[in-house]
């Protein structure tokens, strides 16, 4: 569901990460573990609303891996306002201005001061447990947060018949992923599509 050489966000661009999955027993909230994954959320910043949105997973909340997803889903030149995680000031030296906005020294909730990439969160996690029932395998994440991003860019569409339209244009463009690879990839990872990420 991710059409080739697609723009990147531009302008004010709200970035988080937030966990998805359960919490594994005797393990904190922000472990990694078997049933949580971290996903990198971008949300354009359009007035009081929210513009186009980019999720991705990434292996960890490193300088490196934060980086690398704006790169990517986010055009350069464009302002990122991030929280006041240590990993975000190498946006300067990547062509960005970087607006961090500190929870702590601000006495607000980390969702005032981020509002467009907490109700996208909020959003995603609400489609994940509603529509799939949680059951959303770890090595297929990829695939539904591009869908969720599909559907959110897709929200306000006026010609609801064109989004099919420009599925099948899509489908077309990409190479075809062969049934064999996902049952082989499903039964490589069957422990953890199993288990649930809520």
């Amino acid at each position: 569901m991710v059409r080739p050489g697609r723009e990147p966000l531009t302008e004010e661009v709200e970035v988080d990460e937030i966990f998805v999955g359960g919490v594994e027993p005797g393990k904190g909230k922000r472990h990694l573990g078997e049933t949580k994954a971290l996903v990198a959320v971008a949300a354009e910043v359009r007035g009081r609303g929210t513009g186009r949105i980019r999720l991705k997973r990434i292996p960890d909340a490193s300088g490196e891996s934060l980086v690398g997803f704006v790169q990517g889903a986010v055009a350069p030149g464009a302002v990122v306002i991030t929280d006041g995680w240590t990993a975000y000031p190498g946006l300067v030296g990547h062509g960005y201005r970087h607006r961090p906005r500190v929870v702590s020294r601000s006495g607000q909730t980390a969702s005032a001061l981020l509002p467009r990439v907490h109700r996208v969160a909020a959003l995603l996690k609400r489609w994940l447990l509603g529509i799939h029932q949680g059951r959303v395998s770890r090595e297929h994440l990829d695939a539904y947060l591009n869908e969720f991003t599909f559907r959110f860019n897709r929200r306000r569409s006026r010609h609801r018949g064109k989004l099919f339209y420009r599925l099948a244009q899509q489908a077309v463009a990409l190479d075809p992923i062969p049934y064999r690879s996902l049952v082989v990839s499903k039964l490589r990872h069957a422990p953890l599509a199993s288990r649930s990420l809520e």
